[in-house]
């Protein structure tokens, strides 16, 4: 792998946008990136890494004030351990509300198509 990267390399690597790159960069959840001479946006290995962090917690739904925090608490230093593993073990426990609720969901749903599986059938009284 290259060591350092363009905005449109890590843009296709990772699936977001340019702009959400320099966003993400500019409310402080991507620390400052490196400079080429002419200005341009160098991508190290560290970086795309913890993109890729940030993209996981977007998918469990972190709300990016939430995401912040984080970032700036990683940004701190070690001192901020524990409140970044209690910010983390607090999200997975919504995280996991949300899974059962779904599975609760899925259950409905299956049922329901059951019930219709077996109308079609004509195994029910309409």
């Amino acid at each position: 792998m290259t060591s350092h990267l363009s905005i449109d390399e890590v843009a296709r690597r990772t699936g977001l946008t340019a702009h959400t790159l320099r966003y993400y960069e500019r409310i402080g959840l991507i620390a400052p990136v490196s400079r080429a001479g002419g200005g341009q946006r160098r991508y190290a290995q560290a970086d795309l890494a913890w993109i890729d962090f940030l993209l996981r917690l977007r998918t469990t739904g972190m709300p990016v004030r939430q995401m912040q925090a984080f970032a700036s608490l990683r940004a701190a230093g070690d001192a901020t351990v524990a409140d970044r593993r209690q910010l983390l073990e607090t999200h997975l426990q919504d995280v996991l509300a949300q899974i059962a609720a779904m599975q609760q969901s899925v259950q409905a749903l299956e049922q329901k198509i059951g019930y219709y599986r077996a109308l079609e059938r004509g195994a029910l009284p309409r």
